[in-house]
């Protein structure tokens, strides 16, 4: 095998340490998108003695989403969150007992069934958002931190029956503070020479904030065991549901870090969909004038939206779906082959061995998206969704380790555009650039909007 294998290509590194030097700490993401533009379909980078492939093209990531010969594993930046939340389920390695067992009791709760029960949190938040615009009409709202407010309040009121209250202040809830701090020192690992970080450590507010953070999911937990109640959520499901299979419930500590998985991951994803979503529409008015028709028609006038009008907001549903293509918000995935083996044909990948799958240049392939820069939402259309390959589109991940709030994500993210629609007319008041900001997911940074009550 290995004498039929091609070089992976990558651009060239300085001895020892690779192509670390040549990293942006800031911008990870863009600097993979730009370079892969330069390569075709795959591409190799040096972090020092490691040396990772980045696959960008559908054909290739067909084969790597084969569950037969990959499988997901966790590796930097996902790796350096365990210290946070540990064996949860965005985080637990594959195929090992911790993840299995959380998966099989969770998975009811993210149906598409179990979408009706969690609506009225959704609607009960939505409702906080529009209120908090219309006391703040000709103000510039700066939409990534309202998006935050809204989805972090959405998961812990649905998930959990806790109220952050985040539209109450004009600053931010303290555990999101904690948590940007945790991510943003997390990040600045990954560009960082091995040995810097083994001498060098974390600063010492970072365990003070992962610290206050577990103590917000403490809380909520004891305050659940100390008041129980007969919710049909999350938490009631962690504390007493058991494994089908084994019989085992989850114990406090896992059931510590699936909360923050969800507090974290379930909310900061959405969250940068949605603002990436209103600066797609602002920047395709074409396209905005069709969602407030599709809005105005389904939910006219102060129309109070019911869980069954969501499945008629095609035009809502497509503007996320393109804004995912164009910019998903957890924007890559890594897996491993079970076996030393070639992919394309050429290139061998050995056993264990992590590859990247970079979504927004796979979600980017010319060999796929026709003008793949354009924001066309007709490339969603149920047609035109048929006619994709199968693995083009990821941007919950694949397979049995694809993201498990999927269905929460879309209703909740559709709700919310949708009442945002039906009650304003919005504006960019500053000509907005669009400037990405990442932390493990990716928003537009510094995004202000104007909203007029229609």
């Amino acid at each position: 095998m290995s004498q039929t294998a091609s070089t992976i290509p990558g651009p060239r590194g300085y001895p020892v340490v690779g192509n670390l030097l040549q990293l942006p700490r800031d911008r990870m993401t863009g600097y993979l998108l730009e370079l892969s533009r330069d390569y075709d379909g795959i591409f190799e980078l040096h972090f020092g003695k490691i040396r990772v492939p980045f696959v960008t093209s559908a054909a290739l990531a067909a084969e790597l989403c084969d569950e037969q010969r990959f499988r997901k594993v966790v590796r930097p930046p996902l790796s350096l969150l365990r210290e946070v939340v540990g064996d949860g389920l965005f985080t637990a390695h594959s195929g090992q007992h911790p993840w299995a067992r959380a998966h099989r009791i969770l998975l009811p709760a993210f149906s598409q069934r179990a979408m009706k029960g969690y609506f009225d949190a959704m609607l009960d938040v939505a409702d906080q958002l529009v209120a908090s615009w219309e006391a703040r009409e000709g103000e510039d709202l700066l939409v990534a931190d309202d998006m935050t407010r809204l989805t972090l309040d959405t998961i812990s009121l649905a998930g959990f029956d806790y109220r952050f209250n985040s539209f109450a202040s004009r600053e931010l809830h303290p555990f999101l503070d904690a948590m940007v701090n945790v991510l943003a020192t997390t990040m600045s690992k990954l560009t960082r020479l091995p040995v810097i970080n083994r001498f060098q450590g974390d600063p010492p507010e970072f365990q003070r904030d992962i610290a206050r953070m577990n103590e917000l999911v403490d809380d909520v937990i004891r305050t659940r065991r100390e008041q129980p109640t007969e919710a049909h959520d999350l938490l009631n499901l962690m504390l007493t549901a058991e494994d089908p299979e084994s019989g085992e419930r989850l114990d406090d500590l896992n059931i510590r870090h699936q909360v923050l998985t969800f507090l974290v991951a379930g909310h900061e994803t959405t969250s940068g969909l949605l603002t990436f979503a209103l600066y797609l529409l602002l920047r395709n008015p074409h396209v905005l004038a069709q969602a407030y028709a599709e809005v105005d028609r389904v939910l006219p006038g102060d129309t109070r939206p019911a869980y069954g009008q969501l499945r008629e907001l095609d035009v809502i549903e497509r503007v996320l779906k393109e804004t995912l293509r164009l910019w998903p918000t957890a924007p890559a995935f890594t897996v491993a082959p079970y076996e030393d083996t070639l992919i394309g044909g050429r290139y061998l990948i050995r056993r264990n061995h992590a590859v990247n799958v970079h979504l927004p240049a796979l979600h980017r392939d010319p060999a796929v998206w026709e003008d793949p820069e354009r924001f066309d939402i007709e490339r969603f259309t149920p047609e035109a969704e048929a006619r994709l390959p199968a693995h083009a589109y990821k941007p919950f991940g694949n397979g049995e380790r694809a993201c498990i709030g999927r269905q929460f994500a879309l209703t909740e993210a559709k709700l919310a555009l949708a009442m945002i629609l039906q009650r304003f007319a919005l504006s960019d008041p500053c000509d907005y650039q669009l400037d990405i900001k990442e932390t493990l997911t990716l928003k537009p940074d510094r995004f202000f909007i104007r909203a007029r009550r229609r």
